[in-house]
Formats: C-alpha cells, structure tokens, sequence
C-alpha cells in the first residue's frame, strides 16, 4: 500500500469514526463518548468556558455537561490526515440554540484500542 492510500484509509477510518462520535453527542450517549477519548492522563480537552486534563475529567465534566442541541448541524468540516496514525478534524456547526458559530478541533490518534481522540478543542465566534 502506497503512503497516500495509507493517509487516505486512515482519513476514511476517522472520518466514520468522528460521524460515530457525533451521533453519540447529539444523543448524549456518556458511555459511547467516553469511549471515544483516549483513558489516559494526557489527554486534553478545551471547551467554550472549561478545560480538562486527564480522562477522568474529560469524563467528570461529560457527565454533568449540558447536553448539545438536537438542531445542531454541521456548517464545514476539514479532515486532514498527518500521519497514517494522526488525523485531524475540524468542524465548524451551528444550532437553533445558539447565537454565534460553534468550531471543533480533534486530534485523533490510532491506538492499540482504536481511534481515540487525544486532543479537542470548541469555541465560538459571535
């Protein structure tokens, strides 16, 4: 297999896998979300007005998060393969309740367990 095939496999693999991670937000499916964040110490979320470090307060914060929106919907979306183990998504998404346009980054990395993300970031710009 050829490195652009390797790059574009692993593109199609997050791809499906971030489709998966997004019905598992909008249903609010804790288990399948957890699930999807690398369980280690080192993993790092930035959200709109909180930060986690660490899995277990990826997890904490999940479980007492405000669930997101039904009506959300996704406005763009960029996956950029780095590597054939690195992949990065990039959404921006808005919703009936909120004011302002939402962005997403993941890094996903490929992991003995599978894809996991291992860094996530969400903002939005008025």
């Amino acid at each position: 297999m050829s490195d652009s095939d390797r790059l574009e496999t692993a593109r199609s693999e997050v791809t499906e896998a971030f489709e998966r991670y997004e019905r598992a937000l909008v249903a609010n499916d804790l288990a399948a979300l957890d699930g999807w964040f690398w369980n280690d110490p080192e993993v790092l979320r930035f959200g709109i007005t909180d930060v986690q470090v660490g899995f277990a307060e990826v997890q904490a914060w999940r479980a007492t998060a405000t669930p997101v929106p039904a009506s959300r919907r996704h406005t763009s979306r960029h996956v950029l393969a780095l590597t054939p183990d690195v992949v990065c998504v990039d959404i921006t998404f808005t919703s009936d309740e909120q004011t302002g346009t939402g962005r997403q980054s993941q890094v996903w990395q490929r992991r003995p367990e599978g894809w996991r993300i291992v860094r996530a970031h969400v903002s939005v710009i008025a």
